[in-house]
């Protein structure tokens, strides 16, 4: 079983020399193709959250704050589309996924280098095109670029539809990287119920991928199709409709939004049995799970239309199928929660995140059954209570499940220790933060504060200003993160191969890892979580 092992040995012929620039640009070593993503995602997280404090900003009082309304269009929709498809989409699977993915099957690499490589540089120059778009007069429609409005808005909608349309084969390449490597590469011993769950995780995302991106880069095609040649794909007036490409769009971005959760899950499943010293309750339930969750989502995309005019018997159907997604992610919570119960937790900062995970994912996955039942959602539709819905999963659920795993890895990818005293600050800095700047939004949205506007009534002004201190407690929480964490690359201690007592792979081999991971191929003749097991 381990002949495949040798398919790409360790030398100059395979992996390029380690040093200068020229060595990481043209590297096929899937470690450092995961540092680079990791590091243009990041950047673009901080593009997007710096557009969120000044949409933050400008809402803090009624009437213009610091920006007209065609800029203010113009910052939430970049805010949303750099957030989404450069930032969330990617950072846990092409990042983390490839930088860890390997190392803990025991292979030396991913199944197709060249592929991974090439992949990265699809994704820059979507990401060049996207801020291309920018410069040109940005876009004004929100990040869904729903018709008949983006056909006729006369800003650069079709070059930021574009870009998606190419990033979305840098996701399907590393998504099929993923499930062939993973089904081929595994270690001697390493059966797919000895996997960590992490990699149950992403191979539940690699599946969505290569199934549901294709949609989505159809559907921006036809959009920029009809904006430049006129084809009546989506306008009424050419005999289109608009409705159909909410259904295009929606058939990807639901199974897409699983796409940002589900890997932030795995990390979750990983964090909390090494924090509390103890075998993962249900490992097959919670690995189980993570393949319903990616075959219910394809089925769930209507739920975001109650309102335009479908049959009652689909959105009854919609209703249902949606609140079926409950039962896995329930599932896993309960799980997680039964694998802390008597367990010997301890509150480091990747721990402190993965609290912070389930509580406000948790409040997340339960918003989502009042906006998943049909007569509370026709109320609460496009109000800010779906806004806090939103962030609750995406960033309370995926952003602190990246942020889990970020403090977790740090020192098996960088050989560098943080500062644990800083990284608790932040932690807590960016969850008390949080909390402010949405809870308000659920109360805004309930009383029936439209989102996307520019504009709103005196009687929102009190909560919406507590909003924006929120957003600015968060902002610190990230400032004190990036200090520590790049201060650490310079000056921190140096890490051990196993600071933190885990058991998979990753953590049998040097921080960071060799090139070729492993001085010899790893025999696994024991589960990921074998807590007092000699």
């Amino acid at each position: 079983m381990s002949d495949h092992h040798d398919a790409h040995p360790v030398g100059t012929n395979f992996y390029t020399d380690q040093r200068g620039l020229k060595s990481w640009l043209f590297t096929l070593d899937h470690k450092r193709i995961g540092m680079m993503y990791l590091a243009t995602t990041m950047l673009f997280f901080f593009v997007g959250g710096l557009m969120a404090l000044l949409v933050r900003l400008e809402l803090m009082t009624p009437g213009q704050t610091i920006v007209s309304a065609g800029t203010y269009n113009k910052l939430f929709t970049l805010h949303g589309a750099v957030m989404i498809f450069l930032f969330i989409i990617p950072v846990i699977p092409a990042a983390l996924g490839n930088f860890l993915l390997p190392i803990m099957i025991g292979a030396k690499d991913v199944a197709f280098p060249r592929l991974n490589l090439a992949s990265y540089y699809i994704f820059i120059g979507g990401a060049a095109l996207a801020l291309l778009s920018i410069v040109l007069g940005s876009a004004d429609t929100g990040w869904t670029f729903y018709t008949p409005y983006s056909i006729r808005s006369a800003t650069s909608v079709a070059l930021i539809t574009f870009s998606v349309f190419i990033m979305g084969f840098s996701s399907i390449l590393t998504g099929l990287n993923f499930i062939v490597t993973i089904h081929k590469l595994r270690a001697p011993g390493m059966t797919f119920y000895k996997m960590p769950l992490f990699l149950w995780a992403i191979y539940a995302t690699a599946i969505i991928q290569v199934l549901a991106t294709p949609v989505i880069g159809i559907t921006t095609v036809l959009l920029v199709i009809e904006r430049t040649l006129g084809i009546g794909f989506f306008d009424p007036k050419l005999g289109g409709d608009p409705v159909l490409f909410q259904h295009f769009f929606w058939f990807y971005s639901h199974p897409a939004v699983y796409i940002m959760i589900l890997p932030a899950m795995g990390i979750i499943s990983e964090v909390i049995a090494v924090f509390s010293r103890k075998h993962i309750f249900g490992y097959k339930a919670i690995a189980y799970s993570s393949l319903a969750i990616a075959l219910i989502s394809f089925l769930v995309w209507g739920h975001h239309m109650f309102v335009s005019g479908q049959s009652e018997l689909s959105s009854t159907l919609f209703s249902v199928l949606t609140m079926l997604v409950a039962i896995p992610t329930a599932i896993k919570v309960v799980n997680w929660t039964a694998t802390m119960y008597k367990g010997s937790i301890d509150l480091k900062t990747p721990m402190l995140y993965a609290l912070a995970f389930l509580f406000l994912f948790t409040i997340g996955g339960l918003t989502g059954l009042f906006l998943a039942t049909l007569a509370v959602d026709v109320h609460l539709h496009d109000t800010y209570f779906v806004v806090a819905h939103f962030h609750y999963v995406m960033m309370g659920g995926t952003v602190m499940g990246l942020l889990a795993g970020l403090h977790y890895w740090w020192p098996k990818m960088t050989g560098r220790m943080y500062s644990e005293k800083w990284g608790c600050v932040s932690a807590v800095l960016i969850f008390l933060g949080f909390n402010v700047t949405f809870l308000s939004q659920f109360v805004l949205g309930r009383d029936g504060m439209p989102r996307r506007y520019y504009d709103y009534l005196p009687q929102y002004a009190n909560l919406n200003m507590v909003s924006t201190f929120g957003s600015w407690m968060i902002g610190s929480g990230f400032l004190i993160m990036t200090i520590y964490l790049l201060g650490s690359l310079s000056r921190g201690a140096k890490a051990p191969t196993n600071p933190w007592g885990g058991k998979t792979l990753e953590w049998m081999t040097s921080s960071p890892p060799p090139t070729g991971n492993f001085e010899t191929v790893p025999h696994v003749t024991e589960g990921p979580y074998e807590y007092g097991v000699k």
